[in-house]
């Protein structure tokens, strides 16, 4: 078996007006979006498996908005990432590479 890897067992039925808890997985909630101009964003760094991971957010943007920023801006610095819950993550250490693109784009960031 793989590290990590969570097993999902379930014997029989638990009887009337039970059931398994683990079946139920909650949707994310819908977040309102906000124009560029609206965010307040922070940069994060941690490392990860010993190289470093720039994050920054929170966001607050629907899916389509999400994947059309992080498009652009993965193509402009050549690294990778994703979005997780709200939080941009790319490979490397890009903080100040990245507020430059950011506020191209309008958004703003806390001092």
């Amino acid at each position: 078996m793989a590290k990590g890897v969570k097993l999902d067992i379930e014997f029989g039925s638990l009887g009337e007006g039970w059931e398994a808890d683990n079946k139920a997985v909650p949707a994310d909630l819908p977040k309102e979006t906000l124009p560029p101009e609206k965010h307040r964003l922070v940069f994060r760094r941690e490392k990860r498996k010993g190289k470093p991971v720039t994050l920054v957010g929170e966001f607050f943007l629907d899916r389509v908005d999400e994947k059309s920023l992080l498009k652009g801006v993965r193509k402009s610095l050549g690294s990778g990432g994703t979005f997780k819950k709200g939080w941009m993550e790319l490979q490397g250490d890009r903080a100040e590479q990245l507020r430059v693109l950011l506020e191209k784009e309008g958004y703003r960031f806390k001092t």
